[in-house]
């Protein structure tokens, strides 16, 4: 594995990385003049890494990016600025409520000729309109902002110019790094330029990607509040590898899944205590999401955090 700081000098940044790093300290110059803005970056979503220059195939996970997105929403809520660092075309705040289908079925065509018009259908309201609502207030008052990657290459570069534009908030940042990052991928030099031919078993080397918590904690958003994100699949080791996790970088909060309970238990482990997160089977079926109570729980830990004494 090499460095992260060889990473970057040996990968290049996307191609819309200027556009969007314009866009990240507009958004963060906008709301750093209200001292009382708390800000988030929220990333969300999974990570490819490419296994050609001229990609026709990679390695992907499963991520759909359902976690990041709810909680995007519930920080809205919390009135923080957030920045929403997700996969491209995994779930997004909002429209995550609605596959494609869904929201056109809500839909209706008023035929009257030239003057034909859409309505929402009578029964579909009140499902759309809370919804709509609390993302035209988001937009209006400018608290989200949306950028995007694909590979582990795009989103290590956003993410730490997305760091350099929240550093100047100091304990006013959050970083909630839902994404799933690779933990592996295939250096640039060792790429194939086209497309890998199927006349034989390909051979491909994987390297580590390299660990860019630390950095970030220690050196780009010293003062902000971190939090990372543990999933395993053997809950004995759910734990034992959340806390070296908070050893090894130094940050505030790993929030801890099992794989399948991952939607309905979470485990908040800090440097000093264990707090389990469980939703019953009642609240489940009332349609509680288990970021509610996620993003309640670390909105009052922020606030702590804050206070002079900390």
């Amino acid at each position: 594995m090499g460095s992260w700081e060889e990473f970057y000098a040996t990968h290049l940044p996307p191609a819309d990385f200027e556009d969007n790093r314009q866009l990240l300290k507009q958004f963060c110059e906008n709301h750093l003049k209200d001292q009382s803005q708390n800000i988030v970056l929220v990333t969300s979503g999974g990570t490819i890494a490419p296994l050609e220059h001229n990609t026709v195939r990679f390695v992907d996970n499963f991520s759909a990016g359902s976690r990041g997105s709810a909680s995007a929403e519930y920080f809205l809520e919390r009135g923080y600025a957030v920045i929403f660092m997700f996969r491209t075309k995994s779930l997004e705040p909002f429209t995550r409520h609605f596959s494609g289908q869904q929201f056109l079925d809500m839909l209706d065509i008023i035929e009257n000729g030239e003057n034909s018009s859409i309505s929402v259908k009578p029964d579909s309201v009140d499902v759309l309109f809370p919804i709509l609502q609390k993302y035209k207030q988001a937009q209006e008052t400018n608290r989200l902002l949306y950028v995007n990657f694909t590979s582990v290459s795009d989103y290590l570069w956003l993410l730490r110019a997305a760091c350099e534009c929240l550093a100047p908030f100091e304990k006013r940042a959050l970083l909630y790094l839902a994404a799933a990052v690779s933990d592996f991928y295939v250096p640039e030099e060792d790429m194939p330029k086209h497309k890998i031919q199927s006349t034989g078993a390909p051979k491909i080397s994987l390297d580590l990607v390299p660990k860019i918590l630390k950095p970030l904690v220690s050196s780009w958003v010293p003062q902000a509040f971190v939090i990372s994100f543990k999933l395993e699949t053997d809950d004995s080791l759910l734990i034992q590898k959340s806390r070296e996790a908070l050893i090894k970088y130094n940050h505030k909060l790993v929030i801890a899944n099992i794989l399948h309970t991952r939607r309905y238990r979470v485990v908040m482990v800090s440097p000093t205590t264990e707090q389990e997160i469980v939703l019953s089977k009642e609240q489940v079926h009332s349609g509680l999401e288990i970021e509610e109570p996620i993003v309640n729980e670390i909105v009052k830990r922020h606030e702590q955090f804050q206070k002079p004494d900390q």
